[in-house]
């Protein structure tokens, strides 16, 4: 497993993340505790989980199965986002008070003193730059949250964010896969007419690398919008096809290859997984000791459908 470092104090965190917002469906702790061997197992030692996930059920039950396993929660880095509400309705909070509000729910969620790591989940527009910083300087000071990061945001708003708040931010969670790269297309196609010449996110890989910023990139196994798996998809016969091949050469499966993919991109790069079955850990875990080949990455990159210039 490849290891990248994270805030001030150099933690040493896995380059390859369990995502913890499907664990509501393994319903008792037993069962996350499973998928936590797994992770311990295969070198992962970063757990990603947010306080809107099932409405806060997904910390919920990991916070029990961190009290049923004493000892366990110290093992991993450990990483909350806050910022989307769901009831009434669905917007965006920023504020001062909800940031600090939602970390004390967290933690008590959680079960622990500390988070390793928050981030902003979604841009607010309301957003208060200094009002976050009071929030998290509020939260570090009393030992709650250790470091900070954001989530969605383009460099314009990390870089509001960021000549406020004292804290250098350590990470952006963005989407990302080889079937969602509108952030690379646009690189490869500057000042060319057509539509993928369109920088959507003003640089976000580049202001990241710039800036020692990790990107830590969701749904890598999704195309589109949480529209499915790209593995197995009949509609991606031809990358499935690559996948496959290229798996057979490293004795890996097709999943490692796509997640090593991801981790192929320079920087601080880091691909959040979302399975909660402990075997798919141990298989995609595997990534973290791949680096691909030039040719190998852009091969799967034009299998994917995408085009070069």
């Amino acid at each position: 497993m490849k290891y990248i470092e994270l805030g001030r104090n150099g933690d040493k965190t896995s380059s390859v993340i369990l995502g913890m917002m499907r664990i509501p469906q393994l319903e008792t702790t037993g069962n996350v505790r499973a998928l936590l061997g797994a992770c311990e197992e295969s070198g992962i030692n970063m757990l990603d989980i947010a306080d809107c996930y099932s409405l806060g059920r997904a910390e919920e039950l990991l916070g029990q199965t961190f009290e049923a396993n004493p000892g366990i929660r110290d093992k991993f880095f450990l990483q909350s986002k806050c910022g989307i509400v769901k009831k009434p309705f669905y917007y965006f909070d920023f504020s001062k008070k909800h940031i600090i509000d939602a970390v004390e729910g967290s933690l008590k969620r959680l079960k622990t003193d500390h988070l390793d790591s928050l981030l902003l989940h979604r841009p607010d527009a309301l957003m208060e730059p200094d009002e976050v910083c009071e929030a998290f300087n509020t939260l570090r000071e009393q030992g709650k949250v250790r470091l900070f990061g954001v989530s969605n945001f383009n460099p314009a708003q990390m870089s509001m964010l960021q000549s406020a708040i004292d804290d250098a931010i350590i990470c952006n969670q963005v989407q990302l896969s080889v079937c969602h790269t509108p952030m690379i297309d646009a690189s490869f196609n500057v000042n060319m007419d057509i539509d993928k010449s369109v920088m959507r996110d003003g640089g976000v890989l580049e202001y990241c690398r710039e800036h020692g910023i990790a990107v830590q990139a969701w749904s890598v196994m999704q195309h589109g919008f949480f529209k499915g798996v790209f593995i197995g998809d009949p509609h991606y016969l031809r990358l499935n096809s690559v996948l496959d091949r290229i798996a057979r050469e490293y004795d890996v499966s097709s999943t490692a290859i796509a997640v090593a993919w991801v981790l192929r991109i320079p920087g601080k790069t880091q691909a959040v997984i979302g399975t909660t079955r402990p075997d798919r850990v141990l298989s995609s875990a595997k990534a973290g000791d791949i680096k691909l080949t030039r040719e190998q990455w852009y091969e799967i990159y034009l299998a994917a459908g995408n085009e070069l210039p």
